[in-house]
């Protein structure tokens, strides 16, 4: 990248004016009520509302919120769960003193493969963590029939998940809860933060005193085992405000992917995420996948974004089961999980985020047919 070349990054917030919420955080600056008070609990009432679930309950982020389902869930043993995805769905079973079982992912879609799943299954298997890879929820019926034929709980990390569908049914109130991710590059941000929705009465009041440290009614007693997992007010407010404008921040983003495969349509070596018929994704990230048919590679193609001012993103790569902080699963998964091993060695996530202008999108189009003629 040239000297005084402006970055073009990878996510970017989107955040709302800062205007239109200074009369909010003045009024918490006021009330000394910065944590989990009345915007949190307002957040979570019209989360609840608008994905037709029973209960959200507000976190500090979605890792914290996984660990505490498992261990709300009294879950010990086994946890099946995808390699490619993000660590932090493993890292959270880990946490919860739990067992990962790397499945391998369904060519195309990238999600959780499950013809390979009951061949997983065995007498120390204790949940499911199935993950909306970039957003797509994967087969949620066949995952619920799967799940009641072997009694098993479900847990989705639906990090990358708020505002998909399956169905025409909003992401959100399937299996025993989803988890879902608030971070900056999610498509509807708090800056940070997390949220578990569930229609489970018992399991919501147990989350909420968990991430409470565990605190029982009083305060003082603690009840469960917990941690420090509240949302802040300051967070909260970020939160709704972007809720306000959740179906114009995930139309914009659908618009940009459409645009990203209309333009790179015709370009060999280039694909993408099959998006099936009756899923729809929250548009979280927008990835490309570059296989032999193309004269260049991923990394080559990496590299000539890179050195024109364009951030990508090898996005999940390596797989988790590859991943330094799990070379104790090596020996065990390499070479046995194909797909996610192949995806992760083609995939590219290019830039994508509300604020992002259609004639950036053409531009950095451009410079990837660019070089891809010049690695010809």
């Amino acid at each position: 990248m040239k000297p005084g070349r402006k970055l073009i990054p990878v996510v970017r917030p989107s955040l709302p004016p800062l205007a239109e919420i200074k009369a909010e955080l003045a009024h918490i600056w006021e009330s000394g009520q910065v944590t989990t008070a009345e915007y949190t609990r307002r957040f979570e009432q019209q989360i609840a509302a608008r994905l037709g679930v029973n209960y959200a309950v507000a976190l500090a982020n979605c890792t914290s919120g996984l660990i505490l389902a498992l261990k709300s869930l009294n879950i010990s043993g086994e946890v099946i769960v995808p390699s490619f995805t993000f660590a932090a769905s493993v890292h959270a079973v880990v946490w919860a003193g739990c067992t990962p079982v790397f499945c391998d992912s369904e060519p195309e879609t990238y999600n959780l493969d499950l013809s390979q799943v009951e061949g997983l299954v065995g007498e120390n298997t204790a949940a499911l963590m199935p993950v909306y890879t970039y957003g797509l929820p994967p087969d949620i019926d066949a995952l619920a029939k799967l799940a009641e034929r072997y009694g098993l709980p479900l847990v989705y990390d639906a990090a990358q998940a708020l505002g998909a569908k399956y169905k025409e049914r909003w992401a959100g109130g399937n299996g025993c809860c989803e988890v879902f991710s608030l971070s900056p590059s999610k498509a509807v941000s708090a800056i940070e933060g997390g949220l578990l929705t569930t229609n489970d009465a018992e399991l919501a009041m147990k989350i909420r005193k968990m991430r409470d440290y565990g605190k029982g009614e009083e305060g003082g007693d603690m009840e469960f085992v917990g941690l420090s997992a509240r949302m802040s007010e300051l967070h909260a407010v970020v939160g709704l405000k972007n809720l306000e404008r959740i179906d114009q921040l995930i139309a914009k983003r659908h618009q940009l992917i459409s645009l990203y495969k209309r333009e790179l349509a015709d370009l060999p070596g280039i694909t993408f995420q099959n998006i099936p018929a009756y899923r729809q994704p929250s548009g979280n990230y927008l990835v490309i996948f570059v296989d032999a048919r193309g004269n260049f590679s991923r990394d080559y193609l990496f590299n000539a974004l890179r050195d024109k001012g364009v951030e990508t993103k090898r996005y999940f790569c390596p797989p988790v089961h590859l991943q330094s902080a799990y070379r104790g699963y090596r020996a065990r998964y390499q070479g046995r999980l194909p797909v996610a091993e192949s995806a992760a060695s083609r995939c590219l996530a290019l830039p994508l985020y509300a604020d992002l202008s259609q004639a950036t999108v053409k531009y950095i189009c451009r410079l990837i047919k660019e070089a891809a003629h010049q690695a010809g």
